[in-house]
């Protein structure tokens, strides 16, 4: 084992990532004009520097040291989990004529992979944890060839020191890239992407070494999947890999130290394995988790020499927090190890960059928020006090707790009438009739076709209908003139979709920039940003909305849309709404009260949308939750209430309803088998997933749960650019129908198709139109 007594100590104050696409969203920009052919390899690679080196003096200047490793080198042009797999040459072999004879891959391989390309479907995609952050699945196989195909991370360490900085590089760990893998397409049936731990770990061994001789102190292996209960592996054997992992990794010579970040929830039985392990320093999300108690002689031996890093600062939300418990937490470490040190939850790629950068939020809510920056000037503030004491930052911890008082005391935040509906709701509230009875009732209502298409709402978002919504906001045009405009594009789609011969009608939602901040925007409770940015997946970005206070609808927010688009169409339109658990999942909510609470406020709002949807006509309403899934939480222990208040809060905004009017759902990335019991327990006439990317397997989950309800399996992969060709849908239908009974099966997209161009999205729908009608046929169903 390394000696390292003479390697530089832990910082005190740290942070376990940060925003990497720009405060401007400049890296976004850059890799979509270097997918568009517009920017050169060598000038994406300019844009990205010069970010990291902003993103080193900002964080310098808000208190980080400049060199002592406090600083994290976490940039991705894309994911973390992709760079990992480039990394290692997990590269699936219909992608292997991309890579050099090292192995390694340039930036267009590499997005490639990410994107798809000709009929080389791109990695699967799903949520990181319990975030709303989408990772790429990488492929794992007996076939796979580890080896150290990609030194970037070690560059980027050098380019920071070449500027004057010593930063601590940061990887997904081996033991959560092999949980997060799954088995490529040449394993056999059973095979086990954690079977090749003993094959990985001598590449993460090599990596130590190149690091080290880059003059590395530290090294962060990001190891979030040790919390979580979620992961199909058996317990102990992913337990006895950890142990194998860091004993193996603890024996390199000369390595750096490794800092072992567990964000997400409590490591609970692995912190045992990890308190023997050589790592000298381990971090505990006390957001999520606490302080751990009760340990047995041999774990508090092991931590006592460890650093302790206390996760005090919620990475995963943006209030400003309670300084003096978080300050009394790392005192509680102190119990632990005579050495302790300060950091965010988790990464802060999941907040925006700087809550000054928002002049339009009113000064008050403002005070109770902390984006990114101000989290990072939270660290360092409590890192002094370690290092100096309590008294050396009352001031600021004062400033904390006022601004608590203030906000719990502030008009709005609690509503009394609100509050009355929500504790008048009994039992009959979250229920409807029958499903054999609805059913009934709608197919006489609708009158649809076998294998009814329609897509999950959005249509592409272009340039000329976010220049109106930029114009309206500037007083450019009138009112008047935004109608008109959003009702002609409302037309042309309904058109397109005519002549394509889709059967139930969406209106495109052109009037909507989000399918969260459009509801916020019209309910009250809610505040939105202007720039609070964060990133979603690869390129894309979100602004969550900021849920602050009891919630309420004012006024119908979508009535008058719908309604103009039934008067174009024969065919039946969908209303369509976002549920009340991904409004929460997908905003930043207040967190002075249980969510199930919230959830039930946004619910009341939704229901009565969709009464006034019903009564002006609407036969169909979608209620979008592609978040339940996403917000399950990572211990066993907590699903029951979970799942409980979730599946009810659906029920309650849904329940209202005549038999006749078709309730429909859409989940996307959601593991389906997982929460196969609460899908059905949401009581949806129709439910869409996404089922396209991972090529339908998820119908056998369908077909063994004996799932009766509407079910739309996505045919068509919208997060990529490619154009399923008619075989491959028809494959996909064909597999679909295999499993589940045709009365059954609906034909979509796997999500909207906002973020999709025109060209492709009509090439899409035409090809899904040409393979359902041939299955059709096939089928023996006159078109």
């Amino acid at each position: 084992m390394t000696d390292i007594t003479t390697r530089p100590g832990f910082p005190t104050g740290t942070i376990i990532g940060y925003p990497r696409i720009g405060r401007r969203r400049e890296l976004k920009k850059a890799v979509e004009s270097f997918w568009a052919g517009t920017t050169t390899a060598e000038e994406l690679e300019a844009t990205a520097a010069d970010l990291r080196a902003t993103t080193r003096d900002r964080l310098a200047n808000l208190g980080l040291g400049r060199t002592d490793a406090s600083i994290p080198e976490s940039f991705s042009f894309y994911d973390q989990v992709l760079d990992a797999a480039v990394t290692v040459g997990a590269i699936p072999s219909r992608f292997a004529p991309l890579a050099d004879e090292a192995g390694s891959v340039d930036l267009a391989g590499y997005f490639t992979i990410a994107r798809g390309e000709g009929d080389n479907a791109p990695l699967e995609m799903t949520k990181w944890f319990d975030s709303n952050y989408h990772y790429l699945v990488p492929e794992i196989g007996p076939e796979t060839r580890f080896r150290l195909a990609s030194d970037r991370i070690v560059r980027e360490f050098e380019e920071a020191k070449a500027a004057g900085y010593i930063t601590r590089p940061v990887i997904v760990g081996p033991v959560t890239f092999l949980l997060l893998s799954k088995a490529s397409d040449e394993a056999p049936d059973g095979f086990r992407p954690l079977t090749r731990l003993g094959d990985l770990i001598p590449v993460y061994q090599e990596l130590l070494s190149r690091l080290a001789a880059a003059g590395a102190p530290w090294v962060q292996l990001d190891e979030p999947a040790l919390v979580s209960e979620s992961i199909d592996e058996d317990r102990s054997t992913v337990l006895d890999a950890v142990a194998a992992t860091y004993a193996a990794l603890g024996e390199v010579d000369g390595r750096p130290g490794i800092f072992v970040a567990a964000p997400y929830g409590s490591l609970d039985d692995a912190l045992p394995v990890l308190a023997a392990s050589p790592v000298e320093a381990l971090s505990f999300d006390l957001v999520r988790g606490s302080v751990p108690t009760g340990l047995d002689a041999a774990t508090a031996s092991g931590l006592a020499t460890k650093t302790i890093v206390g996760g005090v600062i919620d990475g995963h939300n943006i209030w400003r927090g309670d300084l003096e418990a978080a300050f009394g937490k790392l005192t509680e470490l102190l119990a632990l190890s005579p050495v302790v040190a300060v950091s965010t939850s988790t990464s802060l790629l999941h907040v925006p960059h700087d809550v000054d950068d928002e002049p339009a939020l009113a000064d008050q809510l403002k005070s109770w928020l902390a984006f990114a920056d101000q989290k990072v000037a939270q660290v360092a503030t409590l890192a002094r006090g370690l290092d100096d004491g309590h008294d050396a930052i009352q001031e600021e911890l004062s400033a904390a707790s006022a601004a608590l008082a203030d906000r719990a005391a502030a008009p709005g935040v609690r509503d009394a009438a609100v509050r009355a509906r929500t504790e008048a709701l009994v039992p009959a509230d979250f229920s409807r009739g029958e499903y054999a009875d609805r059913l009934a009732a709608q197919d006489a209502a609708l009158g649809l076709p076998f294998l009814p298409t329609t897509t999950i709402g959005s249509f592409p978002q272009t340039g000329d209908i976010r220049r109106a919504r930029a114009q309206l906001a500037k007083g450019v045009i009138t009112e008047a003139e935004y109608l008109g405009l959003m009702q002609a594009e409302i037309k042309r789609v309904v058109d397109l979709q005519e002549e394509i011969g889709l059967d139930v009608i969406v209106h495109g939602e052109p009037e909507r920039n989000d399918m969260v901040q459009y509801f916020a925007e019209n309910l009250d409770g809610f505040a939105v940003t202007q720039n609070g940015w964060v990133q979603s997946y690869g390129s894309r970005c979100t602004r969550p909305s900021i849920l602050w206070g009891d919630v309420s609808r004012p006024a119908p927010i979508t009535v008058d849309w719908s309604t103009y688009t039934q008067t174009l169409t024969e065919k039946p339109v969908k209303g369509m709404l976002t549920g009340p658990v991904t409004i929460l999942a997908w905003s930043f909510v207040r967190d002075d009260q249980p969510l199930g609470d919230t959830a039930r406020q946004v619910a009341l709002a939704l229901r009565d949308e969709i009464a006034d949807l019903e009564a002006a006509g609407i036969r169909v309403v979608q209620v979008d939750e592609p978040a339940l899934r996403e917000l399950l939480p990572l211990k066993q222990a907590d699903h029951a209430d979970y799942l409980d208040w979730s599946v009810g809060s659906f029920r309650l905004a849904t329940a209202g309803v005549r038999d006749e009017t078709q309730i429909h759902t859409h989940l996307c990335y959601s593991e389906f088998g997982v929460v196969i019991d609460a899908i059905r327990n949401l009581d949806a006439d129709v439910t869409s997933i996404e089922a396209a990317r991972s090529r339908m397997e998820v119908v056998h989950d369908i077909q063994t749960s004996g799932f009766e309800h509407g079910i739309g399996p996505g045919v068509y992969d919208i997060h990529s650019p490619r154009v399923p060709s008619v075989a491959e849908v028809t494959e996909l239908l064909e597999t679909a129908l295999s499993a589940i009974p045709g009365r059954q099966l609906w034909v979509n997209p796997d999500c909207g198709l906002k973020t999709r161009g025109y060209d492709e999205t009509v090439a899409s729908l035409r090809n899904i139109l040409e393979a359902t009608r041939a299955v059709r046929s096939k089928a023996g169903v006159p078109a």
